[in-house]
This record gives structure tokens, sequence and C-alpha cells, in this order.
């Protein structure tokens, strides 16, 4: 098993905290923007924290790989061309869409290709 990659130690032991059995961390990325905390990918699904319920309350999102019907990155181009140092990925569940925004767009592929490869 490779290292997995994180950003933050208290993210990481919040996944840990909540593993099936034989279930492997690949990476837990924190999240920037409104509401989202982290994402966490595994080897069977993708774990997102929500802060933006109302009264502090914060949800953890379990999707199942076989539940994203696609994954996509969304990005911002300036006008010379340049990428911004951040990125956003947008996974779709049913008719719902997750948003998830990271500092760096390395994250950003690196989860789009995480999930892209145990989605399909």
């Amino acid at each position: 098993m490779s290292e997995v990659i994180f950003d933050s130690k208290g993210q990481l032991q919040q996944i840990e905290s909540g593993l099936l059995e034989g279930e492997q961390i690949i990476a837990v990325y924190d999240a920037i923007g409104a509401g989202t905390g982290f994402l966490g990918l595994t080897n069977r699904r993708v774990i997102v924290q929500d802060k933006s319920f109302v009264g502090k309350r914060v949800a953890i999102t379990s999707i199942p790989y076989s539940k994203v019907s696609s994954v996509s990155v969304v990005s911002n181009k300036s006008w010379a061309g340049e990428f911004f140092s951040t990125g956003t990925i947008a996974i779709t569940v049913g008719t719902h869409i997750y948003e998830v925004e990271f500092r760096g767009t390395e994250k950003t592929h690196h989860a789009h290709n995480v999930i892209l490869h145990y989605a399909s």
C-alpha cells in the first residue's frame, strides 16, 4: 500500500475512525470555499465533509463510487490563459452535484482521476 496523501492530520484521523473493514485511504484533501471541510478518497468511496448546515452542524457524506454518474474538473483561466492556483471538482450523484474546491490544481486533478478510476 502506498503512503496516504493528506493536508491535515485531524482530517485524516476523522476518515480513519470511520473506515470499513478492508477499506484503505488514498488521500484526504482540505477544501476551501463555502461549506466544505474536506474530501476523502478511499478504495471504496468518496467522503465529503460539509459544514454549511444551520446551527454549526456538520455532515459527513459517503458516496460509493458506483453511485457517481460523472466527475468534472471546473477551472478558471485568467485573461492571459494561465490557470489560477485553485481548482474545483464537481461530483454528480443522481440529481445532486457536490462541488469541492482545492488549493492547488494538482489536488484537483488527482481527486478527479481517482474518482474516475473507481467509478468507471
